[in-house]
């Protein structure tokens, strides 16, 4: 009953999520809060203590239909605060960036006045690190970096074919064809559910070997990842073959077969996601 229920409030979630003219929530907040739960469950004692006491200050931040009293609410918080208008409007375009998959990689033509997801990766960290700034400013900063992590992990969000992350690719997931389904939807939710779903549990304590080799690198290192799954896995498969080939775009399809492809790639990046969360926790506040 309680899957039912989960799967009917993606779906609603979804069909919502369909009308909205540019990219709003990666993984939804499915993919958010794993990813949040894999940081927490793999950050040092002493990190996991400092991101408590930086929770108890989420009365400050003046939100309380957006609460912040866990590092899983804090993950989806980012989205929340969009409802808020004017507020948190300057926030929008920190959830993205849009470098062209047709072109060599260049994350700094897309990402004017440190305005997309990967500046903003970089300066939440520096915000959070530092103990001189006022709580009130570093848990913002902490609920903005696990948010923007979670988001250049969705290869959508780090890369795009001039259809704002695949928003306007209309798309099919398996025999699921509703008309205005589109890539960017599928990423975000059905395929994010499926993977995450899948067993074993994505949320545990991973060895020493498994972080080493998932959680290296920084922030141009995951983008340039993201941006290389969006153009092989998220167009390749959907569009069947060369994505830049096409010159009129046509309705993807995302088959039994190409989904079962991509469920194992959308696990690894929530995985990695999670972990380099992890990293950069211990690192700002361990």
């Amino acid at each position: 009953m309680a899957m039912n229920k989960m799967r009917l409030w993606l779906t609603m979630l979804g069909m919502a999520m369909l009308l909205a003219p540019h990219p709003a929530m990666a993984w939804w907040d499915m993919g958010h809060t794993t990813v949040a739960r894999i940081a927490q469950a793999n950050v040092a004692p002493k990190t996991r203590a400092a991101i408590a006491a930086l929770l108890r200050h989420a009365p400050d931040l003046a939100t309380p239909g957006c609460p912040v009293n866990t590092m899983a609410t804090a993950s989806v918080w980012p989205d929340c605060i969009k409802a808020l208008g004017d507020r948190f409007s300057y926030q929008y375009s920190w959830h993205y960036q849009n470098i062209s998959i047709c072109q060599p990689y260049d994350v700094k033509a897309a990402c004017p006045d440190g305005n997309c997801v990967t500046a903003q990766i970089d300066r939440n960290f520096r915000l959070l690190k530092d103990r001189k700034l006022p709580a009130r400013e570093r848990l913002m900063a902490l609920a903005f970096l696990v948010h923007f992590v979670g988001d250049l992990h969705q290869p959508l969000h780090g890369a795009d074919k001039g259809d704002l992350g695949g928003n306007r690719q209309r798309a099919d997931y398996g025999d699921y064809a509703p008309e205005k389904l589109n890539l960017h939807s599928i990423w975000d939710g059905w395929l994010a559910e499926r993977a995450i779903t899948t067993p074993p549990p994505l949320v545990r304590q991973y060895s020493a070997a498994e972080r080493a080799a998932m959680a290296g690198g920084g922030t141009e290192d995951w983008s340039r990842e993201s941006w290389a799954l969006s153009r092989d896995m998220a167009y390749g498969l959907a569009l069947g073959g060369d994505p830049c080939a096409q010159q009129e775009p046509k309705r993807g399809k995302l088959d039994q077969s190409a989904i079962e492809k991509l469920v194992p790639v959308v696990r690894e990046q929530v995985e990695k996601a999670g972990l380099r969360l992890a990293r950069l926790l211990d690192e700002a506040l361990g």
